[in-house]
């Protein structure tokens, strides 16, 4: 199986984003949280299933304070887009988020998320929107009576 980093087809932009995406997934991965906030930029708006918008870097921080050995949040794009001039994009892709209950029971949730990425007066890129959504039951799951 091959991964989408190493796709041939890929434009030079996509690739690029999808870089981007794996750092931001690696350094998620290691350092939590934080690790997450930090890719955000000032002015970033989050988007969450059923939950109101969290606007700005110092709210999301607020919000993502989860310790790596906690929760792990886990993605992969499957698509992107680069802007003609090359300075915003964005990719979507599937995620997975790994917990314990409060028993220590594993919890996983998924689903699809998009990020769109903008490069800043300094050349860094930081994500300006990033939006998800859990995935939907599977079709045998609903309306099963006991």
């Amino acid at each position: 199986m091959s991964s989408a980093l190493s796709d041939p087809t890929l434009s030079p932009g996509v690739a690029f984003l999808f870089q981007l995406e794996a750092k931001f997934a690696s350094d998620t991965a290691k350092g939590g949280g934080k690790a997450f906030a930090s890719w955000f930029a000032d002015d970033a708006v989050t988007l969450g299933n059923k939950e109101a918008p969290v606007q700005g870097h110092a709210a999301i921080a607020a919000q993502t304070t989860w310790a790596p050995d906690q929760y792990q949040l886990l993605w992969t794009p499957q698509g992107g887009q680069m802007s003609p001039a090359g300075d915003m994009g964005y990719t979507w892709g599937h995620y997975e988020g790994h917990a314990k209950d409060k028993n220590g029971n594993a919890v996983t949730t998924s689903g699809r998320y998009m990020t769109i990425w903008r490069k800043q007066p300094d050349g860094q890129w930081k994500v300006v929107l990033d939006s998800s959504s859990e995935e939907p039951p599977n079709a045998g799951d609903c309306c099963k009576v006991p």
